[in-house]
């Protein structure tokens, strides 16, 4: 009996493609969308790794030219009226702020410094918007995909169940399929769980970083603009 029993299973495919055609139509929607989930977040993962990397070179390249001791009003003018990097979409808030003061007899409108400092934060928080899209999914991803993998494990091994109960046999042929299928989701939950967490937290840091980055110099920014005001 053992031997008949080994050798049914092992003419049985257990191919991954083989379990998911043999799946039940609800495992085979968790196992899809478990797979569009893991595709989704590394489109993600890899997107933000060149933004973040491009925004790095960007603000290493401004700051050289922002202290290069060029006139802030020729460096302004330089950039245009659309800045391409985040710095320099900060530095042309508060430099248009600035100029925007200006009265036509050369003072300054009252309370120029805090609309300079609201116009920065403004830019900032446009710039951190930005660096932190899609993350809230790989959050999302990390959390939640080990526990759909988990539904369409604990769905599975009840579709085993009811096979055992319809054939009415506990063999390993009747019984291995259906686990088999059942773990493959889970499996599916973790591989799309754990990238996510990872490179969640990550980039989550690098963003914070960059967010970080963009506020010390809009307050250096700052800084210099008040002295001109106290002058």
């Amino acid at each position: 009996m053992e031997t008949d029993t080994l050798a049914m299973a092992q003419e049985i495919d257990f191919s991954l493609l083989a379990l998911f055609l043999r799946a039940t139509i609800t495992v085979k929607l968790v196992m899809l969308l478990l797979i569009v989930a893991s595709f989704w977040s590394w489109s993600i993962i890899v997107q933000k790794i060149i933004t973040y990397r491009k925004a790095r070179a960007e603000a290493a390249r401004f700051d050289e030219e922002f202290w290069s001791g060029e006139p802030l009003d020729e460096l302004f003018d330089k950039i245009g009226p659309e800045p391409q990097a985040a710095p320099e979409r900060i530095f042309a808030a508060g430099m248009m702020e600035w100029r925007r003061s200006h009265r036509q007899d050369g003072k300054l409108i009252a309370g120029a410094a805090a609309r300079i400092d609201r116009s920065m934060d403004v830019a900032i928080a446009k710039e951190t918007d930005s660096l932190n899209a899609g993350l809230s999914f790989l959050a999302t991803v990390g959390s939640t995909a080990p526990f759909v993998g988990l539904f369409g494990t604990v769905w599975g091994i009840k579709h085993a169940f009811e096979q055992i109960a319809l054939q009415q046999n506990t063999n390993l042929a009747v019984v291995a399929p259906g686990i088999a299928e059942a773990l493959v989701a889970t499996a599916l939950g973790l591989l799309a769980a754990i990238p996510a967490v990872v490179f969640y937290n990550k980039l989550s840091a690098d963003s914070d970083r960059l967010g970080g980055g963009y506020e010390s110099f809009a307050d250096e920014f700052s800084t210099i603009l008040s002295r001109q005001l106290d002058a």
